[in-house]
C-alpha cells in the first residue's frame, strides 16, 4: 500500500495551492440551489476521510466489518460546513489526507482482503476501500478546482 499512500500524498499535495487559492466568498457561493458550495463538497471530502479512517484501521483487526456506511448529505449538513472557514476546512482536510497517506502506508498486507459492507451490492476489500477512497478524493478535488482561476487549474491537471 506504499504506492496508494504516496499517491495519495501527492493528491493533496498538488491540488493544496488550487485550492488555496479560491476565497471565502468563493468557497461560500451556491449558484446552484439544492447544491453543495465547495466548503460543503471540501466538507464532504473531510467526512469522507473520518469514515474512511475507521474503515481503514478497523478492518486490520477483522476479517469482516460489519457495516461502516455514512449519510454524506446529513453529515454535511449537520456539520454546518457552509458556515465554516475556507481555511481551516482546507487545513483539516490536507493534515487529515497526510495522516491517511501515513495509515495506509502501514496497512498490514496481511488485512487487504479483509471485507467491509459499504452499501454496495457485495462487501468490499479493504484494498477496495483504499483505491476507491483515492479514486473519490480526486474526482472532488477536479470537481473544486474546475471553478478556480485558469493557471491554478492547469497546474492541477497537469499532475
Amino acid at each position: 500500500m506504499k504506492t496508494e499512500a504516496i499517491h495519495l500524498l501527492n493528491v493533496i499535495q498538488e491540488a493544496r495551492p488550487a485550492l488555496e487559492s479560491i476565497t471565502e466568498d468563493d468557497a461560500s457561493s451556491k449558484p446552484i440551489v439544492g447544491k453543495w458550495s465547495l466548503k460543503e463538497i471540501l466538507g464532504h471530502l473531510i467526512d469522507s476521510a473520518a469514515n474512511n479512517h475507521q474503515r481503514f484501521v478497523r478492518l486490520q483487526n477483522s476479517a469482516e466489518v460489519v457495516s461502516i456506511r455514512y449519510d454524506q448529505s446529513f453529515w454535511v449538513d449537520r456539520q454546518a460546513y457552509q458556515t465554516a472557514n475556507w481555511e481551516d476546512l482546507l487545513s483539516l482536510w490536507y493534515f487529515y489526507n497526510k495522516h491517511l497517506s501515513h495509515v495506509i502506508a502501514n496497512i498490514d498486507n496481511e488485512a487487504l482482503e479483509n471485507r467491509c459492507d459499504m452499501g454496495y451490492s457485495e462487501k468490499k476489500s479493504l484494498r477496495f476501500v483504499v483505491e476507491d477512497y483515492i479514486r473519490h478524493v480526486q474526482h472532488h478535488i477536479k470537481q473544486i478546482v474546475s471553478g478556480v482561476a485558469p493557471e491554478e487549474r492547469e497546474k492541477w491537471r497537469a499532475s
